[in-house]
This record gives structure tokens, sequence and C-alpha cells, in this order.
């Protein structure tokens, strides 16, 4: 099992399927949003 973990504020977004445990760093839309706004 793996998941997806918001760099900006640490938060779960999503899980996928992976043989591996494994964790990949991306952005959840509320810190995308706010960093376009700023």
């Amino acid at each position: 099992m793996g998941q997806i973990v918001c760099q900006s504020c640490n938060s779960t977004i999503e899980h996928f399927e992976n043989e591996k445990v494994s964790i990949l760093y991306g952005q959840c839309p509320h810190c995308k949003d706010c960093e376009e706004e700023a």
C-alpha cells in the first residue's frame, strides 16, 4: 500500500495499490489554490 502525502501540509491525499509500502509527495488541491493566490 502506498500513499500520497501533501508536501505543504503533510496531510494524506490519496492511497494507491503498491507492492511495497511507499510514500509519494505531491500537493493537495487546497494547498495548490493557496499557492496560486500568494
